[in-house]
């Protein structure tokens, strides 16, 4: 028996794609408006951090 043979078997299956595709979209959607709506002083202190040698 195929793998797909048991998928077709478990009732209510098809609603995990949609649901694992919503929190991607979901996801990503938000951190691209977080990126574009940040404080460019927070950012370039965040991309700083590694470098700077005070701590």
């Amino acid at each position: 028996m195929k793998f797909i043979n048991y998928l077709e078997s478990i009732v209510g299956i098809e609603i995990y794609p949609l649901i694992s595709l919503s929190i991607f979209f979901i996801f990503f959607s938000l951190l691209i408006v977080f990126a574009v709506k940040a404080n460019k002083t927070y950012i370039s202190e965040m991309e700083n951090i590694p470098l700077d040698k005070n701590q």
